[in-house]
């Protein structure tokens, strides 16, 4: 059996077809390119029971991911991350069943790992030597490092105030670092100029088509661990959003398969109030967004003021009756502490934002008591460790504890 059954390119606008054999970025018309497989071939040679012996990586799905040939694969052992139940904290919501999908247990502490994986596994088989890309930081330094594994040069370009962690993660790999004094969208200008003077290949959000593909396995994951059903509503934190494209992506392919039927899950995008063009779209009922100015939070995964693929974003939302909430960075601090305290989880600012966005649902009754709900916790706590602050009782050496 084939590899994969990768079979082109199609504008996500226009609908120009490209080939995968060369390196594209983004169609004629100025709109990314998203990556088209044979489902009718698949269809007669795949079936969801064929999976039980693959190992535990987003590799197992290699015949609906781009790299033709499993030699070019360039893994760290990502994917298959736990799909947890949060029986305590749904009991606090009134949710019945409240599951999280912790893609902070991923290598590099993020769900940026996927993107990363099957991204510079695709552009190593393309032959590309040099990448360079903006981030808010977790994607750099996941590009950064699979880069490193495969042999490429990754240039990286981040606002300066980017969490120290994944500075010091894209430095150690060897990559060409750069800080700018701005946001990620200036240092998008930058890595635009860079990539037309050096002929470097864009590995910016949606600026290559293959970075979706790596994340839209989150969504095969979270079908093929609820036995092939589907929940009533995912949530995902949203910035340049490719996450929750991806899983729309995904269900909708298991769907051309065969393998899932029923009303897809309702989608959310969740961001953060001090970041909101996604929530401010929806709110419009438009199908674009517009650029967000003066852009500040916490969540720093989620701070994007204009995303390449908003339209695929409102799409996605729209095509699954779902919403878009904004939630303020003091109400996700406090859920922060609710998961670490009720559920045992340290997870990041971004993922704090869904679970306040389903208890904000909840509450509003768009959720209801008995549907399935997952949450998508999109990267470690630990990842952030100036985000939190504690107060904590410092003794003396001959101290001894006294109890309240």
């Amino acid at each position: 059996m084939k590899y994969s059954y990768v079979t082109h390119l199609i504008c996500a606008k226009c609908k120009s077809e490209y080939s995968i054999k060369e390196k594209y970025q983004l169609c004629t018309c100025g709109s990314p390119l998203l990556v088209e497989y044979d489902w009718e071939a698949l269809k007669k040679v795949l079936h969801p029971e064929d999976l039980a012996a693959r190992e535990s990586t987003l590799w197992r799905y290699h015949e609906m991911l781009p790299v033709e040939r499993s030699e070019n694969v360039v893994s760290q052992g990502e994917g298959m991350t736990p799909l947890l139940a949060m029986p305590s904290l749904g009991r606090h919501m009134n949710i019945k069943q409240l599951y999280m999908k912790d893609e902070g247990l991923i290598p590099t502490g993020t769900f940026k790992a996927r993107g990363a994986a099957v991204g510079v596994s695709k552009a190593k088989e393309l032959g590309v030597e040099e990448f360079a890309m903006p981030t808010n930081g977790n994607a750099g330094a996941a590009w950064a490092l699979y880069g490193a594994k495969a042999g490429i040069t990754a240039t990286i370009v981040m606002p300066q105030d980017a969490p120290k962690i994944t500075r010091n993660e894209t430095a150690m790999s060897g990559a060409n670092l750069y800080l700018v004094n701005g946001l990620i969208s200036d240092a998008g200008k930058i890595v635009k100029e860079a990539v037309e003077i050096f002929n470097l290949y864009d590995a910016s959000t949606l600026k290559e088509p293959y970075r979706i593909e790596g994340k839209k396995t989150m969504g095969l994951e979270i079908a093929e661990q609820m036995g092939w059903t589907m929940p009533d509503v995912i949530l995902y934190p949203t910035g340049g959003g490719v996450g929750l494209i991806g899983i729309y992506k995904a269900l909708k392919e298991l769907k051309k398969l065969g393998w899932v039927s029923g009303k897809l899950p309702r989608l959310v995008a969740v961001q953060s109030s001090g970041c909101a063009p996604i929530v401010k779209a929806w709110e419009e009922k438009k199908t674009e967004s517009q650029f967000w100015e003066k852009s500040d939070t916490i969540a720093f995964g989620i701070n994007v003021p204009k995303a390449i693929g908003d339209f695929l974003v409102l799409d996605a939302i729209y095509g699954t009756n779902g919403c878009a909430v904004a939630i303020d960075d003091d109400v996700m601090l406090s859920e922060q502490q609710n998961l670490a305290r009720m559920e045992g989880s340290f997870i990041c600012p971004e993922g704090a934002a869904v679970f306040a966005a389903i208890r904000k649902l909840r509450q509003e009754d768009w959720i209801k008591e008995n549907e399935t709900v997952v949450a998508l916790n999109t990267g470690a706590g630990i990842k952030y460790p100036d985000t939190v602050e504690v107060d904590v009782e410092v003794l003396e050496k001959d101290s001894s504890l006294k109890r309240i």
